[in-house]
């Protein structure tokens, strides 16, 4: 399995690729991780070409690679990897971001489409889509743009929770668990818990959910609200992470709410679900609307947290407002998160509700079966190689 050079606390292709592989390790399939690393910044050429060298002397049955621009810092040459496989090696590509970038990205798009549909290359992924023997998405919305481009049929496999249920920290089951945690953060009786997860970069969101704070604490004194997450990521290189995590911090104090803010950093695992499991509510306030492709979602979903989530220009029919997300209409707007979140916080029912809700979609999407359906379509693929 081929992936980008970040580890998994860095990078949520690499967290995906990890969770994947242990997951097929129980359904019976031997996985071997070969990380792309440039043996210096930029030498993306040599990475692809090491990365091959290594594949040549595993002999696999198979190679899969995860493929997302960021994790390979937007180099186009590691899309040149099927060209320097060996002959009639089967291939699989998983496409995590797709649909807005291109390399070069001056060239207009009326140049790409000819290629594209006769799968010579593809704008995105170079030889990758074009030369897979079979190509996985993670949800609806980028399948339809590989059939759009290219007539391919991608293979739909969605993701699953990227923070498993820790034990005992379940939400129904373990209230002294919940009383500790919450007992940490210095919550009082009339505390309420409103937990971000996930990496913290500019489009998600945050700088809007502490503008709508104010307004939430006017409603609710004892709101507290934890950002749980690291800074720096492949997508934000250390410096520009920590810029902007000063910037959150003058923002929530100039806000007056230093103090009803925490930034918690990267969280292992076990931690994060001890904190959404003691959470009242958590919110993903991200710029581009929250779909079930996000595994910070699934994550909350599944550890029962009423959530609320803006609504992309195209929904997910999936996520339903009231029933299993509590959705902000608008983007980019603090009176909009406020809105939705006095919501939630003034309403028990539709708390429980959501609760419920959430759990049952997340019940959908477990490692497991992500396991079960690429160990089908592995072997599908082998039965045609």
């Amino acid at each position: 399995m081929i992936t980008g050079p970040a580890p998994a606390h860095l990078d949520g292709v690499s967290d995906y690729a990890g969770r994947l592989a242990d997951a097929l390790d129980g359904a019976g399939v031997e996985v071997d991780a070969v990380p792309l690393r440039p043996p210096a910044p930029g030498r993306w050429l040599a990475a692809t070409v090491g990365a091959v060298e290594e594949v040549r002397r595993m002999r696999p049955d198979l190679v899969h690679v995860q493929f997302a621009p960021s994790a390979y810092r937007f180099s186009a040459l590691p899309g040149l990897l099927p060209r320097l496989l060996p002959s009639g090696t089967p291939l699989v590509t998983t496409i995590h971001e797709y649909g807005w970038w291109a390399a070069p990205g001056w060239l207009p798009g009326r140049a790409w489409r000819p290629l594209e549909r006769l799968r010579l290359w593809d704008r995105e992924t170079a030889l990758l889509v074009p030369a897979s023997h079979a190509v996985v998405v993670t949800n609806p919305d980028h399948g339809a743009e590989v059939r759009r481009r290219t007539g391919r049929r991608p293979v739909l496999i969605p993701i699953a929770p990227n923070v498993p249920i820790a034990p005992n920290v379940d939400r129904a089951d373990s209230p002294p668990a919940r009383a500790e945690t919450r007992r940490r953060l210095g919550l009082g009786g009339d505390g309420f818990l409103l937990v971000f997860f996930g990496f913290v970069h500019p489009v998600k969101g945050v700088r809007y959910l502490l503008e709508a704070l104010p307004a939430l604490r006017a409603v609710r004194p004892g709101l507290r609200l934890v950002v749980a997450g690291g800074f720096t990521s492949q997508a934000l290189p250390e410096g520009e992470a920590r810029a902007f995590r000063r910037e959150l911090e003058a923002l929530a104090a100039r806000h007056g709410i230093g103090d009803a803010v925490t930034f918690t950093g990267y969280l292992p695992g076990p931690e994060v679900s001890a904190l959404l499991a003691a959470a009242d509510g958590a919110v993903l306030p991200f710029t581009a609307g929250v779909s079930v492709k996000s595994g910070a979602l699934l994550a909350a979903l599944a550890h029962g947290v009423p959530t609320a989530v803006t609504v992309p220009d195209d929904p997910d029919p999936r996520l339903r407002d009231g029933e299993n997300v509590a959705a902000i209409e608008a983007r980019r707007d603090a009176a909009a998160i406020a809105t939705t979140l006095r919501r939630l916080i003034g309403d028990p029912a539709l708390r429980t509700r959501l609760s419920a809700g959430g759990r049952t979609l997340a019940a959908g999407h477990t490692w497991p079966a992500v396991a079960r359906a690429h160990l089908d379509l592995y072997e599908r693929v082998l039965a045609h190689a």
